[in-house]
């Protein structure tokens, strides 16, 4: 039961940025700008650390939601399971292994992150600019993650809520949707 009254057709994060649009707007372009934004990462990839940020904060809402964005942009499913449980073993470049581990460190702090890890993106081919947007999205999803769960909003159990979410998220990025979110009463 969330915290505050909030639509109960719009889980998560949704019913957040409903609620309070003068700040769901900023959050929105930003989130925008660094997911979908121009960049040498993938959609794909930046998703992926949207996944792991928020699996390892346990929100369960941005888990489902950003894996299965994820899924749906790699054409496949096996990737953010085995990225999950262990990054080394998963179907992702060296580079990507090695941003994966700096987003997994900023889950734990910002000082969590090592010079060493840097070093290790660095030599793997990461970019200064690769390296800042990691750390900039896995701030971000920790916000989000906290966000989520501290005003303990809604978390469907249905996996295909996120498949439909994800889907969304992937056709129209995270803008809000220009005839709004009325169309999810029918759907709960």
């Amino acid at each position: 039961m969330p915290h505050i009254p909030l639509p109960e057709h719009l889980p998560g994060i949704t019913g957040l940025l409903e609620y309070s649009r003068v700040t769901a707007e900023p959050i929105r372009q930003l989130t925008q700008f660094i997911l979908r934004g121009e960049n040498s990462l993938t959609p794909a990839e930046r998703e992926l650390i949207a996944t792991i940020v928020s699996h390892n904060n346990e929100c369960r809402f941005c888990t489902a939601a950003h894996t299965a964005a994820a899924d749906l942009l790699l054409g496949e499913t096996e990737t953010c399971e085995i990225m999950k449980q262990d990054i080394d073993a998963a179907p992702v470049s060296s580079k990507m292994k090695a941003l994966l581990k700096i987003a997994k460190q900023v889950q734990v702090s910002g000082k969590a992150v090592t010079a060493e890890s840097i070093a290790n993106a660095e030599a793997e081919g990461a970019t200064d600019v690769e390296i800042h947007d990691t750390v900039l999205i896995a701030g971000l999803f920790c916000l989000y993650n906290r966000y989520v769960d501290g005003m303990a909003t809604v978390a469907p159990a249905d996996p295909q809520f996120y498949t439909g979410l994800g889907q969304r998220l992937v056709d129209h990025g995270y803008n809000r949707l220009t005839n709004g979110y009325d169309h999810l009463k029918k759907q709960n």
